[in-house]
């Protein structure tokens, strides 16, 4: 088991957390497989996805820790939380606050990441021992957000998701945010079948993300 610190570390390294949903089990795994060869090493299997499981299973065979830092999204409740980490995913993502979601994964010590839109809601996550708080939907604001929570909540590590793309991805790490989570920006190419654009895209956010953090 990879230790919580080292899970968080990486993924605040990357600075990048890719967002999977997929109409199939199998449109799934060939995402995940062009976001890992782009370079974005943390993937988030929804539970919107059939079988999604099944695929934490299979991408959990596929690659190693060092390869694939695998977690769940659309965590709702504390039993799915349970049967994501004992198929494979070492983080929890979740669209709201669920406080007996957040207690399962301290007990096994799991990264969890619930979603916030107000000060009132984030501090709340801090207080119950959430990890990441996920700033959800982020379509909903705009990077001095993050400016803005952070005043009265410097301690609040924050991470937009929904609405990033290339195109604004350096204003949210520059405004303060500790990663993000993309989604259709980065994986729609499989609608067409297009998965070498995932690939492509998977890379370019990355270099932004770098470039901006420097």
């Amino acid at each position: 088991m990879i230790p919580k610190l080292d899970i968080l570390r990486r993924i605040t390294d990357i600075g990048l957390v890719a967002v999977v949903r997929a109409e199939t089990a199998e449109q799934a795994l060939r995402v995940a497989e062009a976001v890992q060869r782009g370079g974005a090493a943390a993937l988030e299997i929804t539970f919107t996805v059939p079988r999604a499981h099944r695929v934490l299973e299979a991408l959990a065979d596929r690659y190693g820790p060092d390869e694939l830092i695998l977690g769940a999204g659309t965590v709702l409740d504390p039993e799915t939380a349970r049967i994501a980490i004992l198929s494979g995913a070492t983080y929890v993502v979740s669209p709201s606050l669920n406080v007996e979601t957040i207690r399962l994964c301290n007990r096994y010590q799991v990264p969890t990441m619930p979603g916030a839109m107000a000060v009132g809601e984030v501090v709340e996550a801090l207080e119950v021992g959430a990890d990441i708080i996920k700033l959800f939907p982020g379509e909903a604001f705009s990077p001095s957000i993050i400016k803005a929570i952070r005043g009265p909540l410097p301690q609040a590590p924050l991470m937009p998701t929904g609405g990033v793309s290339l195109d604004n991805v350096g204003e949210w790490i520059r405004a303060g945010a500790v990663a993000v989570g993309v989604g259709g920006h980065l994986t729609g190419g499989a609608k067409t079948g297009d998965f070498a654009s995932i690939t492509r895209n998977a890379r370019d956010l990355v270099e932004r993300i770098a470039a901006a953090r420097a």
